[in-house]
């Protein structure tokens, strides 16, 4: 990513943002001195993978919305994006239509009644597929860290499956949990 101590954490990105509030990736950008822009891919209604349909609780060959994302950094790509939801919820909403969602898909799930409450990650290191690596111009041997975010309601509603591929290099995730 070019810049030696990023650290990157969740929160931001699972919290509706205040009016107002920039966007979670160009804030996290700035606050690493670098300017964050995202490029808008697709916006589909798909049959899911089925680690997608698992996690969202989807029925096979059900559909659902999938919105697809090219994270840049300074005008370099370092992340791909893939954010799923349930047909029943995002169908009708801005969630379903190629534009960008003022005040972020979390903000727009919690408006439609659906506010995230708990959060399940998960990170792997992996070989890119050769679509990835030209995407994210990543170099021959170069690998990429695979993170999976799922967000379901506080009645375990599952509501977001998010696949980020990031280029691996110089990034570093940090998790804190609050204990009760």
């Amino acid at each position: 990513m070019g810049h030696p101590d990023w650290v990157s954490v969740s929160m931001p990105y699972v919290q509706p943002r205040a009016d107002g509030e920039p966007e979670s990736w160009s804030a996290e950008a700035s606050r690493h001195g670098g300017v964050g822009t995202q490029r808008l891919l697709d916006v589909a209604e798909v049959v899911p993978p089925a680690e997608v349909a698992e996690a969202l609780r989807v029925e096979d060959g059900a559909t659902v919305v999938v919105r697809r994302r090219l994270m840049l950094l300074d005008d370099h790509p370092v992340e791909l994006t893939d954010s799923y939801y349930p047909a029943a919820i995002a169908r009708g909403t801005g969630l379903a239509e190629r534009r960008k969602i003022r005040g972020g898909a979390v903000g727009l799930l919690a408006e439609l009644g659906h506010r995230a409450r708990h959060v399940r990650e998960d990170v792997c290191a992996r070989r890119p597929t050769e679509e990835e690596r030209a995407a994210l111009a990543l170099p021959a041997g170069d690998w990429v860290l695979e993170l999976t975010r799922l967000l379901r309601t506080e009645a375990g509603l599952p509501i977001e499956f998010s696949v980020m591929t990031m280029v691996a290099e110089r990034r570093r995730l940090r998790y804190q949990l609050m204990i009760d």
